[in-house]
């Protein structure tokens, strides 16, 4: 498995988000100066979470980011979704091996290893990652 860079950008400003949106809106610039994000790069991201119902986002001089709802029900599967959509096995060995035996059993084991990592994200709360 691996988690691709604009997920990782993505975790690290819904956290640095979620530190700081209680004392007003957090601006993209801001993270993405504090983290060294393209801030291009970073606000592509950002939209991509306020479409997932993770953040909001205003407009303005008082404009910025915030959590769409409390931390405690934004998991990181959510966050991990939003951005590189949804976390599944997607190999085709029984169809290119022509069903053989061994090729059913690698890609169950595959789709069990998905299922349990989608699990663990599922099960990971924003909130539970923001206290010490």
């Amino acid at each position: 498995m691996k988690i691709s860079r604009s997920t990782g950008y993505a975790l690290v400003a819904v956290g640095y988000i979620a530190q700081f949106y209680k004392d007003g809106a957090v601006l993209a610039s801001r993270v993405s100066k504090q983290y060294n994000i393209p801030l291009e790069y970073l606000l592509k991201i950002l939209q991509q979470l306020v479409r997932a119902n993770v953040l909001r986002s205003k407009r303005g001089p008082r404009g910025g980011f915030f959590l769409a709802r409390p931390a405690e029900s934004i998991t990181l599967l959510e966050i991990i979704e939003a951005v590189d959509g949804p976390m599944f096995s997607h190999l085709q060995l029984a169809e290119q091996t022509n069903s053989e035996p061994f090729s059913l059993k690698m890609e169950a084991v595959c789709r069990q290893a998905t299922e349990k990592v989608r699990e663990i994200f599922g099960a990971a709360k924003l909130g539970d990652t923001l206290r010490d």
